[in-house]
């Protein structure tokens, strides 16, 4: 992801030193007046407040967006000039639809109440299909005599690029134009500077009463108890000679797509209701998100910033979802080997053999005024692919899908050994390539987030920590796969590779001196001895000795690490450390998840319990019960929920996986295609958690229920029933 970052101001006496933003900052000047609701459908996404207006309260990114511009900057609703009453909005559990309930306040004229509040019942009902906003404004009159008013609803279109809403400045922009189409239709056209066309169609049923290109107003005499709709499409690059589906007919098809967009993934049920809803939540936030791409469905990494195909993010979260549903990672797979890079471009830190960090659609991209229309700066994806790719084939046993991954997955390989490893010293290493591209290249791509003990910032080419592990896996998965593929000698050479790494990784990294690995490699080849989270995903990796990851592991669930509801991305003490920063203290919910495979790996699994405890009592506070991106890193204190990150996007695909990965890791859950068996290595359920029911857990053709019993720190299994040949065990090993 781009980069998130504080501007710095440096106090001398009374002189104020401003220090210039780092590239693609995310500002954030003032609080938000209303919350913010969002719905996602493929490649279009709309943000609106809690009224659900567009740019009528501060503090948001409202809009519709597609394809990285903004086609709608404001839809604001009022009653004979004034604004509505708010009674309530909520998100259908589903995310199919958002559904606000408002009222009218006093209504004047000429100094006299004509309508007084709370007799008219006003229902918007929002949801998104095809790339068009559908909107059905229902009224009611619960008085007891005729209600005489106006409904106008305000509208403007601007056309930003997503960078612009985010704060980028441009001195040029490309030309719009706004038009009547009839009594119904409004259209705003924008040709941007890249020569594309872009519109905005508006249309209104039943025909309002005045129209312009900026409002649509109705006069409406509603008699007592009675009703009446009103119906808005707004559609995106939408012919102007087609009309939108009608409103009730694309709600249905959409409910429709969406159920069978689900079908076929594994479900999971609990004793506890709270934990259900987070589950429910969180299922609902990922099938939101994903988006059918011409190679797969591929799970967009975020709502506002992150709407788009982001490579280190879509292999995490399928990873995090691959024993509920591997076809996500099939999907994730295929879209990132068709853009694997070909060829070497700096403004794009491509390199041959290289997996895309993020792509956009917008004019800013297209014009290269940003460099991410297929942008490659991020360090870790290419080995996160080769280990998903190792996973997916384990998981599943899909020989066809590995034989037409396998030239990316050689590929990637030879990048790692080659162009990753600039200085031959055997470690994966970063640089950006041009002064457009993003500083730092691991998950963590604040400028400031890789530092040494005394603060200063790491310079050179940089070796993090955790992805040397990832490399290590992603080897030792490839050899696996090469002996399926009978290349012997790939398999030789593949695991004698990760093994040196394994062995060199531990004289370069550790530091006995903090009982933990160094955060990274400067340069020079200094370690920066940092205590930070980046030391708990070698645990995932499994590449570190099993008396250091104890250690390791013991010391992640210390105070300056473990706040009460999750791990730190650095611990307290640290020179740098700021529980309010984006990766300098903060907690990351797919952090902890990726942590807590390791610590299971290593049968942690009273450690596991722990952190699934904190996350889960943290997502208990949260909007919707849905974890955000991140949450500030301080300590936990009684009666109080845990501290929002400000500009944290939610839903987001990692942080929505999250609690899956949490029981997968206290479950063990491991897949054997070979001999058709599920196993539950060391399961160990929270103490929050009495019972957990899987149901159609797939295994190739087959499929399985399972009912997860637990009695103290044992648990019970009972097969509730099987389609197919399948084997289920428990596996006790220490």
């Amino acid at each position: 992801m781009s980069a998130e970052v504080v501007t710095q101001f440096v106090a001398a006496s009374r002189t104020v030193e401003v220090v210039e933003e780092q590239p693609f900052y995310i500002p954030m000047t003032g609080p938000a007046a209303r919350p913010r609701r969002s719905l996602k459908h493929d490649d279009t996404f709309i943000v609106l407040d809690s009224h659900g207006d567009i740019g009528a309260s501060a503090g948001g990114p409202d809009g519709l967006f597609n394809c990285d511009t903004r086609y709608l900057a404001r839809l604001e609703l009022v009653l004979d000039d004034l604004q509505p009453l708010l009674l309530g909005s909520n998100l259908r559990d589903d995310n199919s639809a958002l559904t606000i309930d408002l009222t009218n306040p006093d209504i004047y004229r000429n100094g006299r109440i004509v309508l007084q509040k709370d007799l008219l019942h006003i229902v918007r009902t929002v949801f998104l299909w095809r790339g068009t906003a559908y909107q059905r404004i229902g009224l009611q009159n619960h008085g007891d005599r005729p209600a005489s008013f106006e409904l106008t609803l305000l509208f403007d279109s601007d056309f930003a690029d997503l960078f612009e809403v985010r704060g980028e400045r441009r001195p040029r922009r490309g030309t719009g134009a706004s038009k009547l189409l009839g009594p119904t239709d409004v259209l705003f056209e924008y040709r941007g500077l890249d020569d594309t066309q872009r519109t905005t169609g508006l249309h209104f049923d039943p025909r309002p009463t005045r129209l312009s290109v900026n409002a649509a107003t109705w006069q409406l005499e509603l008699e007592p108890h009675h009703t009446k709709s009103l119906f808005v499409a707004v559609s995106c690059n939408r012919p102007q000679t087609l009309k939108p589906v009608r409103f009730f007919p694309a709600m249905l098809a959409h409910r429709r797509e969406m159920r069978a967009c689900t079908a076929g993934a594994a479900s999971v049920e609990t004793s506890n209701n709270i934990f259900n809803e987070v589950l429910c939540q969180a299922m609902a936030d990922l099938n939101m998100l994903m988006t059918d791409t011409p190679q797969g469905r591929y799970p967009y990494a975020g709502i506002p910033w992150y709407s788009t195909t982001f490579g280190r993010d879509g292999l995490i979260t399928a990873l995090q979802m691959l024993w509920i549903d591997p076809r996500v990672a099939r999907g994730v797979l295929r879209r990132l080997a068709h853009f694997q890079a070909k060829a070497t471009d700096p403004l794009a830190d491509a390199e041959p053999g290289k997996i895309l960090h993020e792509m956009r659609g917008g004019e800013m991209a297209a014009l290269r005024e940003v460099p991410f229309a297929q942008y490659y700066g991020s360090v870790d994806s290419t080995a996160l692919f080769v280990l998903l790719a190792g996973h997916y084939f384990e998981r599943t046993g899909d020989v066809e899908t590995l034989l037409e991954l396998w030239p990316a997955i050689e590929a990637a390989l030879e990048w790692i050994d080659g162009p990753g490893d600039p200085d031959h010293d055997g470690f994966v290493e970063y640089q950006r390539a041009s002064e457009q591209g993003l500083a730092n290249q691991g998950w963590k791509d604040s400028y400031d987030a890789i530092f040494h003990a005394d603060g200063t910032l790491a310079e050179g080419y940089i070796a993090l920590a955790e992805v040397q592990g990832y490399v290590f896996a992603a080897k030792q998965l490839a050899a696996r796969c090469a002996l399926r593929l009978g290349k012997p000698d790939k398999v030789r050479k593949l695991e004698a590779e990760a093994k040196a790494l394994a062995a060199r990784f531990e004289d370069a990294f550790w530091c006995e001196e903090l009982g933990t690995y160094a955060l990274a490699l400067d340069g020079a080849k200094r370690p920066c001895k940092v205590r930070t989270s980046n030391a708990g995903q070698l645990l995932f990796s499994g590449m570190i000795r099993e008396d250091r990851a104890r250690k390791v592991a013991a010391d992640l669930l210390r105070p300056h690490f473990f706040s009460g509801w999750g791990i730190r991305t650095v611990a307290l003490g640290e020179i740098r450390y700021n529980p309010m920063s984006y990766h300098d203290g903060s907690i990351w919910p797919h952090d902890n998840a990726l942590i807590v495979l390791g610590l299971a790996r290593y049968g942690l699994k009273h450690s596991v319990a722990h952190v699934f405890k904190g996350l889960f009592e943290a997502a208990t506070y949260m909007d919707l019960r849905r974890l955000p991106e991140l949450f500030c890193g301080f300590r936990r204190e009684k009666r109080r929920g845990p501290t929002l990150y400000p500009v944290a996007c939610a839903p987001q695909a990692w942080a929505s996986a999250t609690p899956f990965t949490l029981l997968e890791a206290a479950l063990g859950i491991e897949f054997d295609v070979a001999r058709s068996e599920i196993r539950l290595r060391n399961p160990h359920l929270p103490a929050f958690l009495n019972e957990v029911v899987l149901r159609e857990l797939q295994l190739g053709s087959s499929s399985v229920d399972l009912r997860i019993r637990r009695h103290g720190n044992d648990v019970a299994l009972e097969v509730l029933r099987t389609r197919g040949q399948i084997q289920v065990s428990i596996v006790l090993a220490h």
